[in-house]
């Protein structure tokens, strides 16, 4: 039987990373580990190498408050080329909440200060600010085929869609992108960006595995077919969240 492997690159763990989402990077740990795919992780911290950043498989990216992310920003414009070209070949990725924003045109603070963006993504967030509540609370979006994915959103900016991305999902309880027209998160090529923290993948087994299996198709060039798991505890935390929202799996 064929070994596989991924090197996984974690966009900025010091810095981003206030919510809990190293979570995800875990998950995709243990669900390649209890396959037999051998996995690195590349901490890419302030200041990391683009040529470490073109090694990975994978990208993760978690979020994190306004001034850790300003601190970010001067640091991620001087790799934007790099990373605009992995995602614009399909190098997978998962985006939450400041990363996601990062990747759209401009960030609007509460007190009107504007961080730019990359621009890989039509899309740009605003903070309304003062009178504005934070968008707080267990969420469900329905996506991959009329699945549901679960998580707990905490986050002041508001994200509006240009016409060149795609939502991951559509809302069926929570506020998702902003609160008004029931999109949740963004979809460019294989890049995929999300409010969902929690964090989010070890209450969505199967998208983790769906990011798992784009990443090894991408970098094999081969079909992939991974081996099921036993995912009773995921299914449990699942059916917790959705009997608080009072919807059914």
């Amino acid at each position: 039987m064929k070994k596989y492997s991924l090197t996984i690159g974690w966009l900025y763990p010091e810095l981003m990373s206030t919510y809990g989402d190293r979570g995800n990077i875990i998950v995709f740990k243990k669900r390649c580990e209890w396959r037999g795919i051998k996995t690195e992780t590349i901490r890419l911290d302030a200041g990391f190498s683009v040529d470490d950043l073109k090694n990975c498989d994978l990208l993760f990216m978690g979020g994190a408050q306004d001034r850790q992310q300003q601190i970010v920003a001067k640091d991620l414009v001087k790799k934007r080329k790099a990373l605009k070209q992995m995602i614009d070949n399909g190098t997978p990725g998962l985006y939450i909440c400041g990363a996601y924003q990062f990747l759209g045109k401009y960030y609007r603070e509460a007190d009107g200060t504007v961080i730019n963006g990359l621009g890989i993504l039509d899309l740009y967030t605003e903070n309304p600010g003062k009178g504005s509540s934070r968008l707080i609370g267990n969420v469900a979006a329905q996506v991959l085929n009329n699945g549901l994915i679960m998580g707990f959103e905490n986050h002041g900016g508001r994200t509006y869609l240009g016409k060149n991305v795609k939502p991951l999902g559509k809302v069926i309880k929570g506020f998702g992108n902003n609160g008004k027209d029931q999109t949740e998160g963004a979809i460019y090529k294989n890049s995929f960006g999300s409010y969902f923290h929690g964090p989010m993948l070890p209450k969505n087994p199967e998208f983790a595995d769906f990011l798992i299996k784009l990443a090894l198709e991408k970098k094999y060039s081969s079909p992939i077919n991974l081996s099921p798991l036993p995912d009773s505890l995921e299914i449990k935390a699942r059916e917790s969240i959705a009997n608080r929202l009072g919807i059914d799996l």
